[in-house]
């Protein structure tokens, strides 16, 4: 039987869902409307995570295209923030495979993510705008589960995996060696919230638990944008946040994303990965799962982007910027367990 807490959230999302094919964003001015109270909040100035990939090449961003998304995209991807950078690509590979269509994206942590999709849609910088994803992706299986509990998803793939490792300034100017390094009081650190942010959540936290180091960074605090001790910092976005802070020098390294790290010195960004052992990196545990909404107008354009990602050129986009690609196994769906 379910629980009043999911009945809530199923009767949530049905109403978004018949809204969300038509429905404008609400605008509200300067102040948030009681609409916009309901969603989950996107943070300030994260334009560049909300994307419209137009079928002439055209690409829209910020509140334009989340305000267009529901409307004009054939397809909508909600997907973990960490791989924002290899979805231009990833997108430009899908729309050669299917001419015309039209391509709305969020690049957010996955439990915000996943907070959308249970309050029925966002709001951002004031403005209510609701409406569900057609594919859902994490870093963990557990936000699969949820919606499979609220009769949302049944079936998901592994479609790549990556590693955690800690960005530092370039030339390592503290001379970081690894997770234990975090405990010196000379060291200050930018870390994923463990709030929302998946990488944190699942993976760094465990990491820094077996160091004894999570109590050091966090202070018994669980929280987003904060300073929780005078050397830590929890980010809101930390894929964007801690590279700005350590070339700011307010940070000396903060736990990420390997493929994060090369995509900051791909633009030019003066930092470095330290890269740790396997027990510290995770690199044989960390997963996307990506799944289709098992409701709305657009499911079968979600199945063609699942089956669209066990391609070789799907594969090979991710791979381009650092992604483990998944074996043959873990690219077949299956039942979310």
């Amino acid at each position: 039987m379910m629980n009043v807490r999911h009945i809530c959230s199923v009767t949530v999302v049905a109403l978004a869902l018949a809204a969300c094919a038509v429905a404008p964003p609400m605008s509200t001015g300067a102040a948030a409307s009681p609409a916009a109270a309901a969603f989950a909040t996107i943070p300030a100035n994260k334009d560049s995570d909300l994307k419209l990939y137009r079928a002439d090449g055209r690409v829209e961003t910020g509140a334009a295209a989340l305000g267009a998304m529901q409307r004009d995209a054939q397809l909508i991807l909600w997907l973990a923030g960490n791989q924002f950078f290899a979805m231009d690509d990833v997108v430009r590979a899908f729309q050669k495979q299917n001419p015309g269509t039209v391509v709305g994206l969020v690049t957010l942590p996955p439990g915000l993510l996943l907070e959308a999709i249970e309050k029925g849609g966002w709001a951002y910088n004031g403005t209510a705008y609701p409406g569900l994803p057609d594919v859902y992706a994490s870093v963990n299986l557990g936000h699969l589960r949820k919606l499979k509990q609220i009769g949302l998803a049944a079936r998901y793939a592994t479609y790549m995996h990556n590693e955690l490792v800690l960005m530092v300034g370039k030339g390592n100017p503290k001379n970081v060696k690894g997770i234990a390094d975090v405990l010196r009081a000379d060291i200050r650190t930018s870390m994923p919230n463990p709030v929302n942010e998946g990488i944190m959540q699942f993976y760094g936290r465990k990491v820094l638990e077996r160091h004894g180091a999570w109590q050091h960074v966090s202070a018994g605090k669980e929280c987003v944008s904060c300073q929780t001790t005078p050397n830590n910092w929890f980010t809101a976005v930390h894929h964007r946040e801690t590279p700005e802070r350590l070339l700011a020098g307010t940070a000396d390294t903060g736990i990420v994303w390997l493929t994060e790290a090369i995509e900051a010195q791909r633009e030019g960004k003066a930092v470095e990965a330290v890269r740790l052992s396997p027990q510290d990196s995770l690199r044989d545990e960390v997963a996307y799962a990506a799944c289709a909404l098992d409701k709305g107008p657009r499911q079968a354009m979600a199945a063609r982007y699942l089956a669209f990602l066990a391609t070789p050129d799907a594969q090979a986009a991710y791979a381009k910027f650092g992604f483990v690609n998944a074996s043959a196994d873990e690219l077949a769906q299956k039942p979310i367990p």
